[in-house]
């Protein structure tokens, strides 16, 4: 009993503890391990939420994104995690992900590269497979529509030229902005990827519309075809 009782989060002292210190110094205060603390309640035997909660961290090299790729399954996998607690975690990570989401669909207006990535990241940044998607501009660059074009697997897309401009003249689009991700995480475009860029911005060309940019999307970063001057 006395072994279990220095493992009870309720034997730290106060400021130890992840709810009061929410609660004393706020959330920002929290570490990861700390907030996923709070999640599962109690450790197991011979580790304290915390340092359960470091132990599955640590398998995800402690990223977050990785965290939340996890099954049901593999969180039971660690001693202490039920399924209660497993459920507990793939939910407030998928919380976490649908605010990102909301974030991004008000983003009004298109200022650079970034704020392409940071509106589709949530978006594509953890699919499995690829897809290409256009951003539908007006003349002050804020975004009006935007829709997947084409849906692929792992080696890549099709996409139909002449539907991206019918959808952008339904639109009233002054200018439009490709992008794709790449699950493979390489960010370098392909040579496919250059190609249907060329494709698509000679065939704005011809109406007025402009291509604006072409992002590849990865889990943790992007590559701009306007930054690198390949427009």
């Amino acid at each position: 009993m006395e072994k279990e009782n220095q493992f009870s989060i309720k034997s730290w002292a106060e400021d130890d503890r992840p709810r009061e210190k929410l609660m004393r110094k706020g959330k920002s205060a929290l570490s990861d391990s700390e907030l996923i603390a709070i999640l599962i309640g109690s450790g197991n035997r011979t580790e304290t939420a915390v340092d359960l909660a470091k132990r599955i961290l640590i398998s995800v090299d402690n990223n977050l994104n990785k965290l939340s790729k996890l099954t049901l399954i593999d969180l039971q996998k660690f001693k202490g995690i039920g399924e209660a607690k497993a459920i507990s975690i793939i939910t407030a990570l998928e919380l976490g992900r649908r605010r990102r989401l909301e974030e991004a669909l008000i983003v009004p207006k298109i200022t650079s590269s970034k704020a392409v990535f940071e509106i589709m990241q949530p978006i594509l940044g953890e699919l499995q497979h690829e897809e290409f998607w256009i951003i539908y501009l007006n003349n002050s660059n804020k975004v009006i529509y935007k829709e997947q074009s084409s849906k692929g697997g792992l080696t890549g897309t099709l996409v139909d030229v002449r539907l991206v401009f019918k959808k952008a003249i339904e639109v009233s689009a002054t200018a439009i902005i490709l992008c794709h991700n790449h699950p493979s995480g390489k960010l370098q475009p392909s040579n496919a990827d250059k190609n249907i860029t060329k494709k698509i911005s000679l065939a704005g060309e011809t109406i007025d519309i402009k291509v604006l940019d072409h992002v590849i999307i990865t889990e943790n970063a992007y590559f701009s075809f306007a930054d690198e001057s390949l427009l």
